[in-house]
């Protein structure tokens, strides 16, 4: 079963960024996806009046993942912060992590990209009817 979870401690966050090979940054929020009690990726974001910023977004590299499940961890995940951060009262998102490269990933969560070469989401109602967005 796909859980998608925040992480509560930084000690945590930190030990499974380093599984990600990604940059540790206290200062960000951070959520794990877990299938069958197995971590699979993080997502670091953070959020500001500028808007939410998905800062690292990615699997765990030592570990095979299936497609099915690699597709269904990121989707969730990134999905997950980002309804977070409009709860949070942010309505506009930035997707900020140029070592991800998936960019079909990066679109089936909603980015698009804006007129500065941005991956950027106004995520203004989205989450009211987000199988109905245009993404």
């Amino acid at each position: 079963m796909l859980e998608v979870l925040p992480i509560q401690s930084k000690t945590e966050q930190e030990a499974m960024c380093a599984r990600c090979g990604m940059i540790f940054d206290a200062d960000l929020l951070a959520y794990k996806a877990m299938i069958d009690g197995d971590l699979k990726g993080i997502c670091q974001f953070s959020m500001s009046s500028n808007g939410g910023r998905i800062c690292t977004f990615g699997l765990v590299k030592d570990m095979e993942i299936t497609p099915k499940d690699r597709g269904e961890a990121l989707f969730v995940m990134g999905r997950a912060a980002l309804n977070f951060i409009d709860l949070c009262g942010v309505h506009t998102a930035y997707f900020e992590d140029t070592s991800f490269t998936d960019e079909a990933m990066i679109k089936a969560i909603g980015f698009k990209k804006n007129a500065n070469d941005q991956w950027f989401m106004d995520l203004t109602d989205f989450f009211l009817h987000p199988c109905q967005h245009d993404h």
